[in-house]
This record gives C-alpha cells, structure tokens and sequence, in this order.
C-alpha cells in the first residue's frame, strides 16, 4: 500500500512548474490587461484633445481671427474664432448664473427625492400591511440603486451626445415616475417606481460637473459655482424629511411626492430654457447651418468626423467610469472616502428617527426639522471656503511655491472637514440620552454639516481638476459608487443601532470616518507622485502639452506671418 505521506518520485516538482506557469499566465493576463487599459486611454485621450484642439478651447488672446483650417479630403473643420460669442466661455455672466441657478434646481429635485419618503416610510407600509423592518429602508435603497447605474451611462453619454438634451429628457422622465410614486398601487410597484426615478434623477448628479466645466474656463470661478452646486446637493435631502414629515401626519403620505412633483413642474420651465454648452455640440450645429446655407459647402465641426460606432461608445466612453475607478488611484481613493461620508449621511434618515422620535418623543415633522442644523453646516462652509480661495490667490500672486502644486488648490479644505466629520459623529452618539435636552445632540449637525460639505468641495473639485476634459466621468464614478455604499449601508443601521445602541454605532461610524479622513493627507504628501504615475493622467498630460505645443507654433507662424505683410506694406509706402 502506497502511503499517503509519502511524495511520489518527480511529483514535487511537477507541482512547482505548475504553480510556477499558473503564476506566469496570471502575470501575463494582468499584463495584457494593464495593457489594454493604457492603450484604450490613450485613444480615448488622444480622440478628445484632438477634437479639444479643433475647436480651439485653448485660448489665446493674441490669436488672429481664424475659425477654421483644413482637414482630411478637402474638408473645411470650423473651430472657434478668437472671443467667439457663441462659445460658452465668452458668455455673458447673466447667462452663466441662470445656467448655474437651473442646474442647482435640478440637483436640488433630484437630492430631495432620495430621501422623500423617510418620513412617510411607516405610514406606506401600514396602508399596505408591510412589517418587516428590514423593508423600511426599500424606498430609499432602490431610489439610490438608480445613482448607482444612471452616472455610469449619463455621465459618459453627455460627453458624447451633448448635456442639453440628456439633461431635460431624464428631467422630465424623472417627473413621469415622480407621478407614478403618487399613484402608487401597492409596495412592489412603489419600489420598481422609486427605482426609475432614481435612475432618471442621478442624470443632474453626472452631468451638471461637466457643464460646470463647459462654461467656466477659470478654475477659481468654477470651483466657487461648484461649491454653490454642492451645497444646494445636501439640501434636498435635509427638506424632504420636512415634507413628508408634515403631509403624512396630516393631509396624507401620497402629497409628499404632490408637492415634490409641483416643486419639479416651476423647475422644469427653467430647464427647458438651458442651452446646450458643450462645445463640439454647439460647432456640429454651426457647421450644419453653414451647410444648410449652402449644400456644396465641405464645412464640418471636428466632433462630426470622429468614429461615433458602437464599438467605440461601448469601449471607450461607456467604459470610461469603470476604468478610473479600477485603475485610476485618485479616482479610487476618492471614492472610498466619499462613499463612506455619503453613506453614513444616508444612514442618518434612519438614525435620527431612532434618537429624536424614540429616545425624545418628538414627531415626525419636528423630527424633520432637526436636520436643519446640518443644512446650516453645510451653509458655514461656504465662507471657509472662499476665504481658503482668497488664501491661496494671495498665496500665487506672491509666487508661493506650494501655491503651485495641484494638491493645495482644494484638498487641504478636506483635511478641516474630514476630522469636523468625525467629531460630529461621536458628539451625536454620546450626547443622546434620555438626561441630555435634545437641542444637544441636535448641534452635532452643525459640523456634521460642515464636514460633510468641505470634503464633497475638496474632493470632488480635484478629481474635476485633475482630469479635465473627463471630469463628467471622474465625478460619475465617484457618484456611482458612493451610491452602492448608500444603499447597503443604511440597510444595516436598525440591526447596528438595536445591537450597539447609539453611542456604539456612532462611534463605530466615527471610527471608520477617522481612518479614511487620511486620504486628503496623503493626497497632499503623496499626490503629485501618485498622478505621475497613473496611466490616464499621463496620457492626459502628454495630450495636453502636444496640443499647446501646437497651438504655440502657430501662433508663432502667424505671428511672423503678420509681421511680414506689415513689412511689405511699409516698403510699398515708401
């Protein structure tokens, strides 16, 4: 009988050269993978700063008046005229507010249906006989499950399609299902409903970032717009348990989402005044004009001559959110952190009924009003934050070397945020007793608020810095997956705060927040090597300087050119 213990003659070995050409077919899968991923961005980037260049987005304020040059076949590709009027850039600072007054509308509808029916949630469920706990998160939970996969298709699909369109199409589709949860006829149908709303809403969410970035060149008066954006981002949720506190103690649960769909009717007749501000749109239709006046005119916009296959939106722009998470750092560091904040935030629609309704005997309406603070926090980081712009502004007109670095234009406001955060949580979880007035743990929002606001500025700023003409899809991953950890997390708070109690499930949470508020740390110590490294920054960057490179030289040929002809007219009048 052979024993078991004993290796048979050349088997250890047999083994070895297994494990070893398992392992070189795994290096080499992850090596064509890595591969493949730095190729696709390199076409992707390439394909973008092409089109960026042919439109001329790069200003130059000693540039002549060309708007167009000659491209492949005999084709005329129009770009922008130096000053152009029609480009967003150069618009009038009333139109750019009225844009940025529209899209915080929007945001502001698609926020404050995520958390729309907390309030309303126990009323719903004794209509319609429903008794599991576990099922009271749901209408939450599927709104967001919509977050989750809306950004990844709309954030991408503006970039390749235009914001306009997109934007006022889900918007109005947002109010069909917003309707449809008013006439809800049971709890399954509420949920499916809820879903599509979500998906719909989550469209301002991925879009608004890049249209940001369409009509504001200056990186200074984009950051203070988005910081306006962000802000009204955290009041639609803090009104909602207002809303349907109030209606389902007195004129019905069903005229919480009357109201929302009311609120989403006078937001729409400002959303169909937006006008499109993505510039390859805008040339497409100057060049369809152009042609449409005259038919034998070879007149084309650069955004017209790209591929535009489904090959090409299946792996290069619908995949493009997917990519930076897996492989860009930045994208994934930032997600983790943002998911955890956003998804505790989340949490608090649960967690506040249990402290202000079960430890202080308050309704659901003042209950409700308790997430006030929170909002008012979110309002006192806005002078913090411009008074950091104003900082740093002094800091680059002095020639301040950290001045310089991309990691000092925003990431140290998180760095004051993320540790505000972590107070607040631990400030709530010890301050709710039965012995303590409620106003006490009520004031935890204040820099719950407040933390909560300076890193969503601060992080979400770089990641749309940092990539540029991608910055729709950054915050689209970002979006997605800080909404996978706000549906799934919420889903625990009731078992979390039943088995801990208050004080240890807050402080679970403030623990966690206390090790992810690092990351802006190491941002600022590590970051500027960790883009260098990163695959999709490179090729960005290598794009970028080509391009300017480019545009350089013909400046300078035109230059000549110009000095030239006014030498010839000097001999002529001589």
């Amino acid at each position: 009988m052979t024993n078991p213990n004993v290796t048979q003659p050349g088997l250890g070995p047999q083994l070895y050269r297994e494990h070893t050409n398992a392992s070189r077919r795994l290096e080499a899968g992850l090596s064509h993978f890595a591969e493949l991923v730095q190729s696709i961005s390199n076409q992707d980037a390439e394909a973008r700063y092409k089109a960026e260049e042919a439109d001329n987005r790069i200003p130059t304020d000693d540039s002549p008046p060309s708007s167009q040059f000659q491209g492949a076949e005999g084709k005329t590709i129009i770009s922008w005229e130096p000053n152009d009027k029609e480009n967003p850039y150069n618009w009038p600072k009333w139109r750019k507010n009225l844009i940025l007054v529209t899209t915080m509308m929007t945001v502001v509808n698609s926020t404050m249906g995520s958390a729309l029916p907390s309030m309303a949630i126990p009323y719903m469920m004794k209509e319609w006989g429903v008794t599991s706990k576990i099922q009271s998160v749901l209408p939450i939970s599927t709104y967001l499950m919509g977050y989750v996969f809306g950004p990844i298709v709309w954030g991408p699909l503006s970039e390749h399609i235009g914001r306009r369109n997109l934007s006022v199409g889900c918007f109005m589709i947002f109010m069909i299902w917003t309707l449809a949860c008013a006439l809800a006829p049971n709890w399954p149908a509420m949920l499916v409903f809820r879903y599509f709303v979500g998906v719909c809403a989550s469209a301002p969410i991925a879009v608004v970032t890049g249209q940001l970035a369409d009509i504001y060149s200056d990186t200074v008066t984009r950051g203070r717009a988005m910081s306006w954006f962000m802000v009204t981002t955290i009041f639609g949720p803090l009104l909602a348990p207002i809303i349907s506190g109030f209606c389902s103690t007195s004129i019905g649960w069903r005229w919480t989402f009357w109201i929302a769909l009311m609120f989403a009717g006078l937001t729409l007749i400002l959303a169909l005044l937006l006008p499109e501000t993505y510039a390859p749109i805008l040339l497409t239709r100057r060049a369809a004009k152009i042609r449409k006046a005259d038919p034998k005119a070879q007149v084309y916009a650069a955004a017209e001559l790209e591929p535009h296959d489904l090959n090409q939106l299946l792996t290069r722009v619908l995949t493009r959110p997917i990519r930076m998470i897996l492989t860009e750092l930045i994208v994934t560091a930032t997600c983790l952190y943002l998911s955890l904040v956003y998804a505790i935030f989340y949490m608090s629609f649960q967690a506040f009924p249990i402290i202000f309704q079960d430890v202080y005997g308050l309704s659901p309406g003042v209950t409700g009003l308790c997430y006030l603070t929170i909002g008012f926090g979110a309002i006192l980081a806005l002078p913090v934050f411009f008074s950091y712009d104003r900082i740093l502004l002094d800091a680059q007109a002095r020639g301040a070397p950290w001045s310089k670095k991309e990691e000092y234009r925003r990431v140290p406001l998180a760095t004051l945020g993320g540790p505000l955060f972590v107070i607040s949580l631990f400030w709530l979880g010890w301050s709710a007793r039965p012995g303590v007035p409620f106003v006490v743990p009520m004031l935890a929002g204040i820099p719950f608020g407040a933390g909560f606001m300076l890193i969503f500025m601060a992080l979400l700023n770089y990641i749309t810095d940092a990539y540029e003409i991608f910055a729709a899809s950054a915050n689209a991953a970002a979006s997605s997956c800080r909404s996978v950890f706000a549906v799934v997390l919420p889903l625990a708070t009731s078992p979390m705060f039943a088995r801990l109690g208050i004080s240890g499930a807050c402080s679970l949470l403030g623990g966690l927040s206390l090790i992810m508020c690092v990351i802006p740390f190491i941002f600022i110590w590590k970051g500027e090597a960790i883009r260098s490294r990163s695959k999709f920054c490179i090729a960005l960057k290598e794009r970028k300087l080509e391009m300017e490179q480019r545009a350089l030289e013909q400046q300078r040929r035109r230059e000549r050119v110009a000095a030239s002809r006014g030498m010839m007219g000097d001999k002529e009048t001589i």
